[in-house]
């Protein structure tokens, strides 16, 4: 990465950078869903230069290869986030295509051929050899179920279902399933039936779980014992079941393997999501996260011994392994790495595939350092990015700028979710901010995952309460630690992390300005607006609706514009289910009407979370122009 000319005391926020939203965005590429067929590596590849859409391809020796054709996009909408949207199996891949939602076989060298009718959505499938069929979760009219294809309902009743799997002997089958109002991090069922001779089934009995056990990846060893990620303890740590009585006997045959405070599970926003994987019957491959930083270990299982395995690289997604060669794939990343997908032989780690064609020299990487600081009487993490630019050189000790007293713009970042956390992997659009002179925050606010069940519990019935007064101390902590400019914060965040800055932004006048990514701005049209997936989620973060309904007003920012009182700008894709555009638009014009400087930018085509790399870039480019002339900085 190429140098601008040595500068000196500029201003914060107005250091030169080369790392421009356009190269923030170069061959940028979302990474995710590993498998391993034979001796062949398959993931599923999202484009932002293709308009964000999805592919499979397939590692081997050789360089990777596309497997589905360039008119497919490699995605489903199934509790509208989708995701397990392929298998593979003995060379065929089974896929569902984003247009028309219909699952398509693409044999080796072969088109893809449609497999179901439209109008159904499919997820999560696999494949039931003994049957010649796939076993999947299926959505129609909104009525969620396990079937197979060809088409027939096995399970039915509950609200949602994930993970249909087959035992290694063909004999049962095991799934997860939950019901309104609880969310899968708040309470699912893990269940295993039989199936009979009409490859139906038959009996059944629940394993574990219940409305307040959140059970995460249900996996089978290839001898045929049940794995599973349990939050009984308060962690998500892992056990397994191995009865000694028939099914339906409510024999208690739960064991741990190893318990410990650490999380060994993530909140299953979308189908496919792993942590462990098998090397072979008796030894797993695990990633687990603790403080924020995700770790890798082998337990074995007969032993149940627990050996980290120390690397730079924390292993972050879609661990999967091939067992005859013992290799380790996985997404991972470090501060000073991108995300890739990396291979793990012998305890060393090679990338395979990078999620973008940029580099960085370490020299303007901003390395981030995990932080606690007090709210009220809870403690909450977070991660502080400072500045960093090698061209920009001290006038002083402490700072850099027109004098030594001079401290940075801070940027505070509230992630989606809410349930979900942040990370501290290199992420180039981070790096775009601090290289022009902005220090960062990246807050965990109380409700994020990471940290154990009492946190996560947290945000219950306090969304927008709790999460907005961290955010806020997040930056009075930095100021009061000399780390951050009191006259110049600001916060900035996505879809629920829209929200959280909606609402600090109107509840309190810490910042000075902020940006909205498809936030909310009423909390009460989006409970009548939401998809299924989330139509009672609401009930846990807020209170039941509509009784709760003042609660839900009383929280909303669009019925207190009267109190925001500095610069927002808004974005929005005009095809979002999740957050549908009338919220960012009611706070634009409710903004307008008071007379504050305010920008609404609505991309046509985006949906919940952008994926085109136009737009990407000029939200960025957008964003930076706003900041910059709110605050002089040019």
């Amino acid at each position: 990465m190429g140098e601008s000319p040595t500068q000196k005391n500029l201003r914060y926020g107005a250091w030169p950078s080369p790392l421009t939203a356009a190269r923030v965005t170069a061959g940028a590429l979302r990474l995710d869903q590993i498998q391993v067929d034979d001796h062949d590596v398959y993931w599923l590849e999202g484009r932002a230069s293709e308009g964000g859409r999805n592919v499979i391809v397939r590692w081997t020796p050789a360089d990777p290869v596309d497997v589905t054709p360039p008119d497919f996009n490699v995605r489903t909408r199934v509790h509208e986030y989708g995701g397990a949207a392929y298998t593979v199996h003995n060379g065929a891949v089974y896929f569902s295509n984003f247009s028309d939602q219909r699952v398509y076989r693409q044999a080796a060298g072969e088109a893809p051929v449609a497999m179901t009718e439209p109008g159904a959505m499919w997820a999560d499938y696999r494949v039931d050899a003994a049957r010649h069929r796939l076993i999947g979760v299926r959505e129609l009219n909104g009525v969620n179920v396990i079937a197979a294809i060809p088409d027939r309902v096995l399970l039915e009743g509950a609200d949602f279902y994930s993970d249909p799997l087959v035992s290694p002997d063909g004999k049962f089958l095991a799934w997860l399933q939950w019901n309104h109002p609880n969310m899968p991090w708040d309470g699912t069922e893990l269940w295993v039936g039989a199936f009979n001779a009409s490859g139906l089934i038959g009996v059944r009995e629940k394993v574990a779980g219940g409305p307040s056990e959140s059970i995460f990846q249900p996996e089978w060893s290839p001898d045929g014992v049940l794995h599973f990620v349990s939050d009984r303890t308060g962690w998500w740590n892992l056990y397994r079941w191995r009865p000694s009585a028939p099914l339906g006997t409510d024999a208690d045959a739960v064991e741990p393997l190893h318990t410990t405070g650490a999380e060994f599970g993530k909140p299953q926003w979308t189908f496919s999501m792993v942590t462990y994987a098998f090397i072979a019957a008796n030894r797993i491959a695990a990633t687990y996260v603790q403080q924020g930083r995700w770790k890798l270990a082998i337990i074995n299982t007969d032993l149940k011994t627990f050996e980290p395995i120390e690397q730079p690289v924390e292993p972050l997604e879609s661990i999967n392994v091939d067992s005859r060669t013992g290799d380790i794939y996985f997404v991972g990343g470090s501060p000073v790495d991108s995300l890739a997908i990396y291979r793990l032989r012998d305890r060393s780690a090679e990338v395979i595939k990078s999620s973008t064609t940029e580099t960085i020299s370490r020299e303007w990487i901003s390395v981030p350092e995990a932080i606690t600081f007090r709210v009220k009487d809870r403690d909450v993490h977070a991660f502080y990015y400072p500045p960093k630019n090698p061209d920009v050189r001290p006038s002083g000790h402490q700072a850099i700028g027109p004098s030594t007293d001079e401290k940075p713009p801070l940027l505070v970042i509230t992630h989606g979710g809410p349930t979900g956390a942040t990370g501290d992997v290199l992420d180039l659009k981070v790096q775009f901010w601090t290289s022009r002179g902005f220090a960062v925050l990246d807050v965990d606010y109380s409700g994020s995952t990471g940290y154990g069940r009492p946190y996560r519990d947290r945000l219950k019935g306090q969304w927008g309460i709790v999460d907005v007064e961290d955010a806020v101390g997040g930056a009075e902590a930095m100021v009061a630690m000399g780390k951050a400019d009191a006259s110049r914060l600001i916060i900035r965040g996505g879809s629920a992390g829209g929200y959280t800055t909606l609402a600090a932004l109107t509840f309190f006048d810490t910042f000075k300005a902020g940006a909205s990514y498809y936030g909310i701005s009423d909390l009460e049209v989006l409970q009548q607006d939401t998809h299924k997936f989330e139509a009672r989620y609401n009930d846990t973060l807020i209170g039941p609706w509509p009784a709760a309904r003042e609660v839900y007003r009383a929280r909303s920012p669009i019925h207190f514009t009267d109190r925001l009182s500095c610069p927002i700008i808004l974005f929005q894709g005009l095809e979002d289910k999740v957050v549908p555009p009338n919220q960012g638009e009611m706070m634009a014009e409710a903004a307008r009407k008071k007379g504050l400087k305010v920008q609404y930018v609505a991309f046509e085509g985006e949906q919940h979370g952008f994926r085109k790399a136009e737009n990407i870039i000029r939200s960025l480019e957008e964003e930076l122009a706003f900041y910059q002339d709110v605050f002089s900085m040019r």
